[in-house]
């Protein structure tokens, strides 16, 4: 399975926008400093490129999908983006630190992403990172797994997009790669979905089209619905959902 690369730019970007809201956040760990050389890797429609950019960096920005690199590109025409993979992307120049936010779980292949964060930095250089850790949307999942499995549906992991491992499990592969782990830290962050009593049904349309690609529309409606009842006592409060995330962030170190 490879990072998608077919977003609706314009949903992600006014739907969604507490994706990379929350990631505002994840700055105080960059702490960016003028100067600097700075890679944001899955940089989406770069809001938070543009934030990293106010530091007084030079800050260049990458995502495999290129509907989002035009948007970002629409939006902050003064900076740099490019459509690059997280697996394979290479560098001009060595940069002073890798950022990324809410991408590295839509990366099966971790080791081949670490590979290239690794090669991009120059020695001492910094790894910061927030994704989806261990346990991440964990009852949204088991919710859409017993609904597909009602279909008949049993290759469930051959469609499952995602990645969500333990600080354990990527901090190993980490240190194999010639890093140490300075902080890492594994967190439940609930989040509202703003979109009411839509936001459960938009959600797993824009992230969780995977499990959805080989239904008919009317299946789709199906699932959906069966994903709505079983999580309403669990995530829907007052008239919103929320979605059970858990995060894990990373500041790890070139040697």
């Amino acid at each position: 399975m490879t990072p998608k690369n077919s977003w609706d730019a314009g949903l992600y970007q006014d739907k969604h926008a507490f994706v990379w809201q929350y990631g505002e956040d994840l700055l105080k760990l960059l702490n960016p400093e003028v100067g600097e050389l700075i890679l944001d890797l899955g940089c989406g429609t770069g809001q938070l490129t543009e934030k990293i950019a106010q530091f007084g960096t030079e800050v260049w920005g990458i995502d495999s999908a290129a509907t989002m690199i035009a948007q970002a590109k629409q939006n902050y025409p003064h900076l740099r983006f490019d459509v690059a993979d997280a697996r394979n992307f290479r560098v001009d120049k060595p940069v002073d630190a890798v950022f990324s936010n809410a991408t590295l779980h839509w990366v099966k292949e971790a080791e081949a992403a670490i590979a290239c964060i690794h090669q991009a930095l120059k020695s001492g250089g910094r790894f910061v990172a927030e994704f989806g850790g261990k346990g991440n949307v964990q009852h949204i999942l088991t919710a859409l797994h017993h609904a597909l499995q009602t279909l008949g549906i049993s290759n469930l992991q051959a469609m499952n997009p995602w990645y969500f491992p333990s600080i354990g499990e990527y901090a190993t592969i980490l240190e194999a790669q010639g890093f140490d782990v300075i902080y890492a830290n594994l967190f439940d962050r609930p989040t509202l979905l703003t979109e009411g009593e839509a936001g459960m049904a938009n959600w797993i349309q824009m992230f969780a089209g995977a499990f959805l690609t080989e239904l008919s529309a009317e299946q789709q409606t199906q699932v959906i619905d069966a994903v709505e009842k079983s999580l309403q006592t669990k995530l829907y409060h007052k008239g919103t959902w929320t979605a059970d995330y858990r995060r894990i962030r990373i500041v790890a170190i070139k040697n």
